[in-house]
């Protein structure tokens, strides 16, 4: 997924006395000039031993017509000299940087999750529970219904467009717009069954993208490697923890008791899924309205944070490297116009012209027509002017 970058050459090393220490200062132009000519004496003075700066000092008018020539001599050659002695050298870590496949993205602080390294108990959670979804996808082939098929693309647009893309980011993370407190909180529990972590654990995650966009304290940017922004960032929350902190940046949703009450009991809410799903259709509910439906959610999400920082265009100023990108916005209800997000983080519309297709968005302008979206924020054409490149 990468390519090596070849670090500049190294610079020749001068064969001679530093001749930046002729560059004239105030104060130190006979200094300098007397330097400079001590190497000529026996040019100007051939057969003799005498040293030609003692002669410039007695010699007043010859001192003073070289020094009016000074500004013509001297830093010419100094210049020559400070062109190399000044040349970059190249850093070390140059050799280390790597582009990802087909982007101008560069891998500068490369991060190495899977060995060198401690595990803690929510980094084997994390990867346990990832591992043991992609593993039950295996039996999908064998397990394959139509009912089990509709299944898994129903609960596919209940956690991820309702719980993830709406309630997640654009009403909790963003809040750009507001539901009466059933609703959303409706929307959050829809979410809870993505099995993408608690509501306040997911905003406070997707705050910090935010604040520390695209640096290296970012939680899951590509500069540390397309499949650490991708999924691999999981697995190692002390590291998340010690570059952004805890989840100190989500107080609105820690005061609130159920958000609270999801956050202790997260678990138990998609394992009490799994099992209903086994009891309404057996296995084939389970492997395709849990695993694939998971799965592919998982992966839906987890482009916006990798693919849409790598490929696609950028027509706005906001100094990162999010992209639009057309076709995880298809699959993401609208999430992949990742850079218009990034210029407008506040907007409930991320689809911002009319062929820009925002699943989300749609839904957003169903719930304001029969009243129940209210304070729904778009950017307006100044702010739109502002940020246009």
């Amino acid at each position: 997924m990468a390519l090596i970058t070849s670090p500049p050459s190294n610079p020749k090393p001068l064969q001679f006395s530093p001749l930046h220490r002729a560059t004239w200062r105030p104060g130190q132009a006979e200094l300098g000039l007397s330097r400079a000519m001590s190497n000529t004496s026996m040019v100007l003075n051939s057969g003799h031993n005498i040293s030609m700066s003692n002669k410039l000092l007695l010699n007043t008018k010859f001192s003073n017509h070289l020094h009016k020539n000074a500004n013509r001599r001297v830093p010419h050659i100094t210049s020559a000299a400070l062109v190399e002695a000044t040349e970059t050298k190249p850093e070390p870590e140059a050799a280390k940087l790597r582009r990802i496949l087909l982007s101008d993205v560069v891998v500068n602080h490369q991060r190495r999750v899977f060995y060198g390294r401690k595990w803690n108990a929510h980094d084997l959670a994390n990867a346990t529970v990832v591992l043991a979804m992609h593993c039950l996808c295996l039996f999908a082939p064998f397990q394959f219904k139509w009912s089990a098929l509709l299944v898994a693309v129903s609960l596919y647009v209940v956690t991820g467009l309702f719980g993830i893309t709406l309630s997640f980011h654009r009403n909790l993370s963003h809040r750009s717009f507001k539901v009466p407190k059933w609703l959303e909180y409706f929307f959050a529990y829809c979410g809870v069954q993505a099995l993408q972590g608690s509501p306040i654990d997911w905003v406070s995650t997707h705050r910090y993208h935010h604040q520390f966009v695209d640096s290296e304290r970012d939680p899951h940017s590509p500069t540390a490697g397309f499949w650490f922004s991708h999924m691999s960032w999981l697995f190692d929350t002390t590291s998340m923890n010690d570059r952004c902190g805890g989840p100190n940046n989500v107080g609105d949703l820690q005061k609130q008791p159920f958000y609270r009450f999801l956050k202790k009991t997260y678990i138990i809410h998609p394992i009490a899924l799994g099992a209903l799903l086994y009891g309404l259709g057996g296995l084939p509910f389970l492997v395709w309205g849990m695993g694939v439906r998971v799965v592919w959610v998982y992966h839906i999400t987890w482009l916006v944070n990798s693919a849409c920082h790598v490929w696609g265009k950028q027509p706005w100023k906001t100094g990162d490297l999010s992209r639009n990108n057309w076709w995880v916005a298809l699959l993401s209800f609208g999430e992949g116009w990742h850079n218009n997000h990034h210029a407008f983080e506040y907007s409930a519309r991320h689809g911002l012209e009319w062929w820009e297709l925002d699943m989300t968005w749609y839904v957003v302008k169903l719930l304001q027509a029969i009243g129940l979206a209210t304070d729904v924020k778009v950017p307006t054409e100044v702010q739109k002017q502002r940020l246009a490149i």
